[in-house]
């Protein structure tokens, strides 16, 4: 089996996390149950500040919050000295309800309402990642009315791919996300940043993927923004003062995953950039990665609780839980693979196969064709690595209520998302006026 984290077998033969009983933490907190472990969360963070610092002299982590957004664990994060990639005005104000530093703040999207700009510029957010050129148009006139000068990154777009799922493969020319160097995009976006008065171009960004299990594609596209950005220093005398790498790294959904440590994945990446940048005799810039996923998949684990065992001879057993889609859409999304075991009996030699589904009006499979132990209705289900992706995706379909989120350390759980209740899933419903005086 794959055990994560702080995650062990107890004396009583049950899964463990943060020192807590996996099936005491479904007694005392209720199913569907995401769990989080804050010492792994925290490790992670200071592996991710220690290989950047080991490689470069001036480096920034920005932790991508939408892999999960709470104020809990932001503030976790503004702890560990981390800066924040926001990629909403609700997850901006999210940053600076936890205590973010509006400065440490990179504001991200394809789409940037009037709204989330002119919050962004009023909060003094640190830096702001420009994905298109109406879009630098409409920064540079914001800024200017409202007298700020805005420090800016450009997306582009090295033409490199990772071996990923095709929707979150990112850094192809054809994409919404970024500007092409191919196709001389990226270039003109540029010379149009330099002639805006009341913006400063700071740095270029790329982010190539998600899941990408090996550092080759990440060490391409750092030397493709290298060549790029020497090309601008000779066609505009323009020397970049920041370089933002973007994050994508995989995690562990299943023991055959295998993608490299932080440090080595880290090494491979910035020593590439490096090489190139000499080769050019360019200066090194500031240094930025953006892990989300590889910051805090491996420390999320959910729990369920087994209903109905279903088997159909000759064809399948399905097992059903009381969660799905609602609290885990990538299964549906992207045919994503978890690895799953019975948390009262983690070491126990599988029985069968069987395929684990949800309570939703859909096929809602979650696990397909998964070794289980005779799993047996009221047991509790473990699922390891849904830290990133899951609460952040969940839904209210079917009006299910979102689950509670509980963070763990030393033996201690504390509630840090509560769970929603049905009332809460009422809460913007509103009966026009006609069928309200009918009730």
């Amino acid at each position: 089996m794959m055990l994560l984290g702080t995650q062990s077998v107890n004396a009583a033969g049950h899964l463990q996390v943060g020192g807590c009983d996996a099936l005491e933490l479904a007694a005392e907190f209720g199913t569907p149950l995401y769990v989080l472990d804050e010492a792994h969360l925290r490790a992670t963070a200071q592996a991710y500040r220690r290989a950047l610092a080991a490689h470069c002299r001036h480096s920034r982590v920005y932790y991508a919050s939408k892999a999960l957004t709470t104020t809990a664990v932001i503030a976790m994060m503004v702890e560990e000295g981390l800066a924040f990639d926001v990629a909403s005005a609700g997850e901006l104000q999210t940053a600076l309800a936890a205590g973010a530093d509006p400065a440490d703040l990179l504001l991200h999207g394809n789409y940037k309402s009037s709204a989330e700009m002119r919050l962004a510029l009023t909060s003094g957010v640190g830096r702001i990642c420009v994905d298109s050129l109406s879009e630098l148009a409409a920064w540079d006139a914001l800024a200017g009315e409202l007298g700020v000068r805005a420090g800016i990154y450009l997306r582009v777009n090295p033409n490199v791919q990772g071996d990923t799922h095709a929707s979150i493969s990112t850094g192809q020319i054809d994409s919404k996300f970024g500007l092409s160097i191919q196709s001389g995009a990226a270039e003109a976006a540029v010379a149009q940043a330099l002639r805006a008065r009341h913006l400063d171009l700071v740095g270029l960004h790329c982010h190539i993927g998600s899941q990408i299990l090996e550092a080759q594609p990440f060490a391409d596209a750092a030397a493709e923004l290298a060549d790029f950005a020497a090309d601008l220093r000779t066609q505009h005398g323009l020397t970049l003062r920041e370089l933002d790498l973007g994050g994508g790294l995989g995690i562990r959904y299943l023991p055959s995953h295998q993608p490299p440590s932080i440090a080595e994945f880290v090494g491979q990446v910035v020593e590439t950039l490096r090489a190139r940048l000499a080769e050019h005799d360019y200066p090194i810039p500031t240094l930025c990665l953006e892990p989300g996923r590889s910051l805090v998949g491996e420390a999320g684990l959910t729990l369920y609780t087994i209903g109905p065992v279903k088997p159909i001879p000759g064809v399948r057993t399905y097992v059903s839980v009381d969660g799905g889609l609602s609290d885990n859409p990538r299964p549906a999304m992207y045919q994503s693979p978890y690895h799953v075991f019975l948390a009262d009996r983690p070491t126990a030699e599988a029985d069968g196969i069987y395929t684990v589904a949800g309570k939703h009006c859909e096929t809602d499979t979650l696990f397909p064709d998964v070794p289980l132990a005779a799993p047996a209705e009221g047991g509790i289900l473990a699922v390891q690595s849904t830290g990133a992706y899951n609460y952040a995706m969940a839904s209210n379909y079917n009006r299910l209520p979102r689950p509670a989120m509980v963070t763990v350390r030393d033996g201690q759980a504390e509630v840090i998302v509560a769970r929603e209740s049905v009332e809460d899933t009422l809460r913007s419903d509103r009966l026009p006026a006609r069928l309200a005086r009918r009730r």
